[in-house]
Parts: C-alpha cells; sequence; structure tokens
C-alpha cells in the first residue's frame, strides 16, 4: 500500500518502547538538533491539562527523568527515527489565560560523555586507540575510520569525554556521532555514509541564505613545535593542495583569495605538536576545515526527515555561484508546531563555488 498524495507528518512519540498517542496529540512544538561534533538534542513541549485541574504529564508515567524517549517523522510506509535519547529535563509553564503547558528536554547516550569530566594522560596510542578506550569506559561500540598516527602522550585535562573527544576529532579531520544503532562514530568527512538529497528552491526549499566568505580563508596554513627527542624546530606547512584533491571542479576560497589579495598564511599557537608527523596533521586539518567553509548555506524546507548531519547536498535554482553538488549538511534542526506543521533548518558547506561567479 503506497501513501496518498497528501499524508500527515505529525511526529509519533515513544515513551517506555510504547507510542504514545496522547502525547502526539498534545504536542505544541518539536526542536531536535543535530551539529557535527555530536550530542543530538530534544525539547518538546504539550498542552498539559489534566483532570481536577491539575496538570497532566507530571505523575512519572509518560514523562519522566531518565526514560528512553523515541521520535519518528513521515508518512507511515516511510517514516524515520529522528530522535532517540534519554530525558534529562521536565519543565512546566503556568501563564495567566492559558492552559498549562509541560517541556521535556533529552540528549542521546553522548550526554553520559558529557557528564563525565577526567584528567589523565594517553601515552604512545593513536587516535583511534584513544576513542576505542573513552567509547570502552561507556560500554559504547565503536567504529574509527580516520587517518592516523601515533602520540608520544595526548592529555585530557579536566574536560569532559565529550569535550575531547570533539578536540581530537578537530584535529584529525574526522566526525563525531551516534548512529541509530548505539555506535559512536569517529570518522573523517569523505568516508562518512549518508544520504544524498537535491533541494530545489521554489520546491521544498523554502528559505535560503547562502554567503562565499574569504574573511577565514588561508593560503597555507603552518604549525610549528619542537622535537626534544631530536633535539630540533618543528615548522610543517599545509597549502590549498590539501583542498584541491577533495574538488573536481569549481574555484576553491584559497585560490580566490590568493588572486584577490595575495598571500595569506595562518600560523597556528595554540597546538604544541611533539613531532613532524602531528605538526603536518594539524596544519592538514586545519587548512581543509578554512576551506571546506568557504561556502556556507542556512536553509529551510518544508521538512526533510531524511536530511541528517552528513548529508551530501545538491541545490538547484538558487543562482550559478551557488547551485550544484558538493555541500556537506553541518547542522540539522527539526522542527513542529501548530502554526507551520513540520519544518527542516539545516546548515551545509562546501569548499568551491560555480565557474564563472
Amino acid at each position: 500500500m503506497t501513501d496518498g498524495l497528501f499524508h500527515a507528518v505529525r511526529p509519533v512519540l515513544r515513551t517506555r518502547g510504547i507510542v504514545r498517542e496522547e502525547l502526539g496529540r498534545d504536542l505544541i512544538r518539536l526542536e531536535i538538533e543535530e551539529a557535527t561534533d555530536g550530542l543530538k538534542t530534544l525539547c518538546a513541549r504539550f498542552i498539559a491539562v489534566g483532570p481536577n485541574d491539575e496538570p497532566a504529564y507530571l505523575d512519572g508515567t509518560l514523562l519522566d527523568f531518565g526514560l528512553d524517549i523515541i521520535v519518528s517523522v513521515g508518512p507511515t510506509s516511510s517514516a524515520r527515527t529522528v530522535f532517540r535519547g534519554t530525558i534529562s529535563a521536565l519543565e512546566a509553564t503556568f501563564d495567566e489565560a492559558e492552559a498549562p503547558e509541560v517541556a521535556v528536554y533529552a540528549e542521546d547516550r553522548l550526554m553520559d560523555l558529557r557528564m563525565t569530566r577526567r584528567t589523565r594522560s594517553y601515552d604512545a596510542m593513536t587516535d583511534a586507540d584513544i576513542v576505542r578506550e573513552v567509547a570502552s569506559a561507556h560500554q559504547l561500540a565503536v567504529e574509527v575510520d580516520i587517518e592516523d598516527t601515533t602520540h608520544e602522550v595526548v592529555q585530557q585535562w579536566n574536560q569532559s569525554d565529550l569535550a575531547f573527544l570533539r578536540e581530537r576529532a578537530r584535529l584529525v579531520r574526522a566526525e563525531l556521532w551516534l548512529d541509530d544503532a548505539g555506535t559512536l562514530q569517529f570518522k573523517a568527512r569523505d568516508r562518512r555514509s549518508a544520504t544524498e538529497l537535491t533541494l530545489v528552491r521554489g520546491g521544498a526549499l523554502l528559505d535560503l541564505h547562502a554567503r562565499a566568505d574569504l574573511a577565514h580563508q588561508r593560503t597555507a596554513v603552518r604549525v610549528s613545535g619542537f622535537d626534544s627527542d631530536a633535539r630540533v624546530a618543528i615548522d610543517e606547512e599545509a597549502d590549498d593542495a590539501v583542498i584541491r584533491g577533495e574538488v573536481s571542479h569549481g574555484r576553491t576560497g584559497p585560490a580566490i583569495l590568493r588572486q584577490a589579495f595575495g598571500e595569506r598564511v595562518s600560523q597556528r599557537a595554540r597546538e604544541v605538536p611533539l613531532t613532524t608527523t602531528e605538526a603536518a596533521a594539524v596544519a592538514r586539518a586545519e587548512m581543509q576545515r578554512r576551506a571546506r567553509r568557504f561556502v556556507q548555506v542556512h536553509g529551510l524546507t518544508t521538512g526533510t526527515p531524511d536530511m541528517i548531519v552528513g548529508t551530501r547536498l545538491t541545490l538547484e535554482r538558487v543562482g550559478r555561484p551557488f547551485s550544484g553538488g558538493g555541500y556537506h549538511v553541518t547542522r540539522v534542526r527539526h522542527t513542529h508546531d501548530l502554526a507551520r506543521g513540520f519544518r527542516t533548518e539545516f546548515s551545509a558547506e562546501r569548499p568551491t563555488l560555480e565557474e564563472g561567479a
């Protein structure tokens, strides 16, 4: 049986593994958000009119601290789970002449990493080894797929496990997330599996703001340090070759910057690499991070449950410089309310403008 031309996209909510029709009926607004650094969050707000003038949903039966909550959206035959997490906050609102409201806030299992703070050292380990050790401490299965190297020492200094993994991800050009099966994923962008979508202005794409900005572009990134074993200075540089290898056409930010303003080299001072290998990896990661963000778009669709962080996106009818593929979705925010229904807000980026721009 196929879905009709018109179908309901009202979210379906489950707690204790059971579909809660009353939650769907009383839902006022739903917000689900995720970005490339992990930790998916939810806020759901409900009309809470109960018997005997008492607010509903505050007795712990359907909504309570520590309960799993699952949300799916879309037509019945192709509904997609857009959130799976644990309730961490309850809120009640009582305004004059208004029905009482109850809100719940939830986070996925990366909340455990966010709430665990440590100080420790990792000696003679790769980043993959470090990620696996952190995941093991939280009984999480893990998949790691990155370019890796062994570090003499890596320190986690009074950081949460989530903040620490986010820092490691930034330094090795990886993205961090929890998949639908509950597996911690730590992968380079080009090794991440995701959906592919095309959005057309005037169709599902309602609003779009697109910008190509040279402010944070650089023609090269240089990282310095000192190798105490070899007693030599470290000075490594990455140029726009690291981004040219990722694109097949179009004009990159570093190339346009060089043509318009000449050479602009960034010197990194935050990191203190102990080997030339570490310094080269940091320089490449920072150069890629900047170049990939040359073109940034922020958009709104009629509701796209298949859009996730990592989606490979093609935009059409948005002007020649910004049209085409190559966009990588970096933030997704699914919302549902009584006024507009289901909507999806997103941010995406790519390293090039189309030729002729």
